[in-house]
């Protein structure tokens, strides 16, 4: 599967900065998919573990294979599994970063291409199971970081609210200045705090003339930009 938007934009943003912790020591990339976000957070983080988990076995069979061609091959491990397996066998691990990119139609209709409904659609890994193991496997100063449809946000932070699970970063991603708001990027700690760091982030200008925001956040991970 090719390496999309939503991806590239999750693993740029997402907090790394820890001032509770000296930055992440384990990373949890939950339906990694090719690995695109876990190889992210190595390229940017000092984690010396990076554990991601993928259902699908092309998909995993590829995560593999670019995981051991990188450049932090001893780092990144990933699992064939699903995710209330992985949770059942590793209920007393921690990790200090889990991060998602969800699948994310809830719709009802399906495509005829089934391995891209298993990454595509919400009803392979449900939000309320993610956010299960969120609260299971979060460390108590850990970040859990998505991204989702602009208009499954309010959901999503009821669903963490639940378990006690807070908003600490919104970044809400317009394709253009005139374009409505498409995705959240979202933040959630174990602990609420007084002042939510919220901001709105725009993509293009105009077709692949990118923003200044944009470019800023995401350049260490374009050949060119």
């Amino acid at each position: 599967m090719k390496i999309g938007t939503d991806s590239l934009l999750l693993g740029a943003w997402c907090p790394i900065d820890n001032p509770e912790a000296s930055g992440p020591f384990s990373v949890l990339d939950i339906g990694a998919g090719t690995g695109i976000l876990s190889l992210m957070l190595a390229q940017r983080s000092n984690a010396e573990q990076i554990d991601a988990i993928e259902i699908d076995e092309n998909a995993f069979e590829q995560c593999v294979e670019n995981f051991e061609s990188s450049p932090w091959s001893d780092r990144l491990y990933c699992y064939h599994a699903a995710l209330d397996e992985f949770v059942d066998e590793m209920e007393d691990e921690e990790y200090d970063l889990i991060i998602s990119n969800p699948p994310f139609y809830s719709e009802d209709f399906k495509t005829e291409n089934k391995q891209r409904d298993v990454a595509r659609f919400q009803d392979a890994l449900p939000f309320e199971e993610l956010v299960e193991a969120a609260q299971l496997l979060l460390s108590e100063n850990g970040i859990f970081a998505v991204i989702i449809p602009f208009k499954e946000e309010k959901r999503l932070i009821d669903l963490c609210a639940e378990v006690e699970l807070f908003p600490v970063k919104v970044t809400r991603v317009k394709g253009s200045k005139t374009t409505p708001i498409v995705r959240s990027l979202l933040a959630f700690k174990r602990y609420e705090l007084s002042v939510l760091e919220a901001s709105e982030l725009v993509i293009e200008i105009n077709r692949q003339e990118y923003t200044d925001d944009y470019i800023a956040l995401t350049k260490d991970f374009y050949l060119k930009m």
